[in-house]
């Protein structure tokens, strides 16, 4: 692919955003000049800071203005001052909705040399990924308040399940299951307690089941399922899930693999109709923002998912083994993983790593 171009739009957003993307960035283009590519990133200032400017977390015309590129590499939303669910529902989610980001893909793995808070284990049993849906179920939007302020207040929250939505979701994670080497898909329900939206659940991921024979599919209820995660983690490998069952569980999956900081995320939409969104898990930190200690493992893992998707393979594997040889022989950490280095040293050495 030498020779190729790419345009990467940036939400660096807010809080320590701001510093692992940059971070992100200096880690890509080394691949990318090793690759012979060129990576064009195109910068916008939206989040919080420019939702307390204009009222709006993004432009008007945001969503056209980056319906045109080749991804986006978004860094984190959320800063004191501005509720949650106006930085999330007015940036994040038309994002992921509009653009059809209906998979989320979430790796959750422990990095040689880093301690697990899971006591005697290691790198070979905590290896595993969640496909999470990203388009509908318990984050669709759907419900409303009335009566507001009396105390007679009703707050109603609708789940929304398709066929459709969990037949595509149910199938591509087979498909990547099929292709790891242990070929083990466990499905997260609570079809015990919800009747309606997790018995569909079950109904659809067993007949897509029946697709794939040689990939071994067990049903664990949520609650079960985030207990095996600390108990049995080696006997967990790609996880399927509805969008809050997936968003609970990833943050326990990061959490057992070290640390928050070092945990990629991928909005994925699989048809390339729009561009796909990359992105650490972690969040926007306001409590460490602007210190300059910032864990950018997370950020520059993620934009190498990112490179995988535009399909620098290659690309990727590379960054991945430069995080591994950084973390696991001794390289700078962040405070995060016990260590003093700074954002900016911990990405230096990564991109080191790559020459």
């Amino acid at each position: 692919m030498s020779g190729a171009s790419f345009r990467i739009a940036v939400i660096a957003g807010d809080g320590i955003g701001q510093e692992v993307i940059p971070a992100g960035i200096e880690v890509l283009e080394q691949a990318a000049r090793q690759e012979q590519v060129t990576l064009s990133f195109t910068e916008f200032p939206w989040g919080c800071e420019y939702y307390q400017r204009t009222g709006t977390m993004m432009s008007a015309d945001g969503l056209d203005q980056l319906q045109g590129f080749d991804a986006i590499y978004l860094g984190a939303v959320g800063a004191p001052g501005v509720p949650d669910h106006v930085s999330v529902w007015e940036l994040i989610l038309p994002i992921r909705q509009r653009f059809e980001q209906y998979v989320n893909l979430r790796p959750m793995r422990l990095l040689r040399g880093v301690p697990s808070p899971l006591a005697g284990r290691g790198p070979t049993e905590i290896d595993m990924i969640c496909v999470r849906e990203n388009s509908e179920g318990e984050y669709a939007g759907v419900g409303g308040r009335v009566h507001r302020g009396t105390p007679h207040e009703v707050a109603e929250q609708t789940g929304v399940f398709t066929r459709r939505g969990i037949d595509r979701i149910a199938r591509y994670a087979f498909e990547l299951a099929s292709r790891r080497p242990r070929r083990l898909l466990a499905s997260a329900t609570k079809s015990n307690a919800l009747q309606h939206s997790m018995v569909l659940w079950d109904e659809a991921v067993d007949a897509i089941a029946r697709e794939y024979p040689a990939v071994e599919c067990r049903k664990y209820h949520v609650d079960a399922l985030a207990a095996r995660m600390v108990t049995h983690p080696q006997t967990i490998d790609v996880i399927v899930s509805s969008n809050l069952f997936g968003d609970i569980l990833t943050d326990l999956g990061a959490a057992i693999s070290g640390s928050l900081g070092v945990a990629p995320g991928a909005n994925i939409n699989p048809e390339r109709q729009y561009p796909s969104m990359f992105e650490p898990i972690h969040g926007s930190a306001p409590d460490i923002a602007g210190r300059g200690i910032a864990n950018p493992i997370g950020a520059i893992w993620a934009g190498a998912m990112m490179l995988d998707h535009l399909g620098l393979h290659a690309a990727h594997d590379r960054i991945v083994r430069a995080i591994e040889h950084v973390v696991g022989d001794g390289g700078p950490r962040t405070p995060d993983l016990g260590g003093t280095a700074t954002t900016k040293a911990v990405a230096r050495a990564v991109a080191d790593a790559l020459r």
